[in-house]
This record gives structure tokens, C-alpha cells and sequence, in this order.
């Protein structure tokens, strides 16, 4: 019976479209300011300015750390949120091409 609901959900997804949504490739009319103010906070967020001050947050953090002033877990939640603040990028666009394969 299991294997047979298995194989029913399979038969199923296999059977989905994929690519029945429509990819948007420009912006619509009238963002180029919400645009133009996402790129600038963009900019600011991973720019030269922000890069010395999380290197800066990483070596307080992981000072604190070894000398025992600070939790290890909230320490590597620090790091981690560096890693994938500056990381955004890659990230996104792997997600993008593994969802243009499937």
C-alpha cells in the first residue's frame, strides 16, 4: 500500500508543468526610485565601509569568545550572519539557477 501511494506521488509531480510561471525579466514601470533606493542600500550594506566594520565585529566577537566574556553560541550566530549578509549574493543566485534547472 505504500509503495503504491509512493509511486502515485511521484507519477503526480512528474506530471506538474515546470515551467507554467512567468519569469520577469525588467522592472515594471515606475520602480526605477524603489530601485534606485534598494541598489543604493545595497551598495551601503556591502560596501568598503560596512566590509571593515563586520571585519572588526568578527575579531571583537571572536576575542570575546576566547576569553570566555562571551556565549560561543551567540558568537557563531554573529559570524554566521556576516557569512550570509555578504554571502546574499552567491546565495541568491544559486537558488536562481537550481530553479532554472528544475
Amino acid at each position: 500500500m505504500k509503495k503504491s501511494y509512493f509511486l502515485g506521488l511521484v507519477a503526480s509531480i512528474a506530471s506538474l508543468p515546470l515551467s507554467a510561471y512567468a519569469q520577469v525579466t525588467s522592472n515594471p514601470q515606475g520602480s526605477g526610485p524603489i530601485v534606485a533606493a534598494l541598489n543604493w542600500i545595497q551598495g551601503t550594506l556591502l560596501g568598503s565601509v560596512a566590509t571593515a566594520i563586520a571585519v572588526m565585529a568578527v575579531a571583537t566577537v571572536g576575542l570575546m569568545m576566547l576569553t570566555g566574556r562571551m556565549n560561543w553560541r551567540f558568537g557563531a550566530t554573529v559570524i554566521l550572519g556576516c557569512f550570509i549578509l555578504f554571502g546574499a549574493g552567491a546565495i541568491v543566485s544559486g537558488i536562481r539557477s537550481a530553479a532554472a534547472l528544475g
